[in-house]
């Protein structure tokens, strides 16, 4: 499964977007960032220690299910009353959850958390992108593997001249995405497709803002 990847701010960023609010709630998410050790119980346990002992007066807390999932409305209306007597609800969960819950509550929406990326979790506590939703998919030609978001360089032809025993030049304990590719592509005895040049990425296919309507009329549905 997917997870949103998640980064504590600093306390002192947090502190300033906290300027001149007094009362605070504060909520965290029970999927990723509770994954990723950023917003769970615990990380909301000690949030809640850290701006007692700043001298806010903090309302109340939850842990909702998913964040980011607008049934979180549910949850939020059982703290209601706390949330109402609060001036801003400090969010421990990825951006999609801040605007999610933000879109749900009358005062401000705090982010306590950047969120990095979207990857999956490949051994426990290590997290790795997988895809940047580029909009422009080479994965049928590198042997499923994706050069944008495995090289450091993010190169849609490799391996580069800084390659050393299969190692990656900026991150020596990283295998070189490309020397993988090779590999796979070994493997599935499809090399001829090493020899393809790919042309620049067009960053023009990519959405942005990402917003799509589909017709859904035109297959009958």
């Amino acid at each position: 499964m997917i997870r949103s990847i998640t980064r504590q701010k600093s306390q002192e960023e947090i502190t300033a977007l906290l300027s001149q609010l007094d009362r605070i709630f504060i909520v965290g998410c029970g999927t990723c960032a509770t994954l990723c050790r950023t917003g769970g119980a615990q990380e909301v346990e000690e949030m809640a220690r850290r701006l007692r002992e700043a001298g806010r007066l903090v309302t109340g807390s939850i842990v909702v299910p998913v964040a980011c999932d607008e049934i979180s409305h549910e949850a939020m209306e059982q703290v209601s009353d706390q949330i109402s007597q609060s001036q801003a609800v400090l969010i421990l969960a990825c951006a999609f959850g801040v605007q999610t819950l933000g879109r749900q509550i009358q005062i401000p929406a705090i982010p306590a958390l950047d969120t990095l990326f979207i990857g999956k979790e490949r051994g426990v506590g290590l997290f790795e992108e997988i895809c940047t939703q580029c909009g422009d998919c080479i994965l049928g030609e590198t042997g499923g593997i994706c050069p944008v978001t495995s090289c450091h360089k993010g190169l849609v032809n490799g391996p580069c001249g800084g390659t050393r025993e299969g190692k990656c030049e900026i991150d020596p304990d990283k295998d070189c995405a490309w020397t993988v590719i090779y590999q796979r592509l070994k493997e599935q005895g499809r090399l001829d497709r090493m020899r393809k040049l790919h042309p620049p990425r067009n960053h023009q296919v990519s959405l942005s803002p990402g917003k799509i309507r589909i017709p859904v009329g035109e297959r009958g549905d």
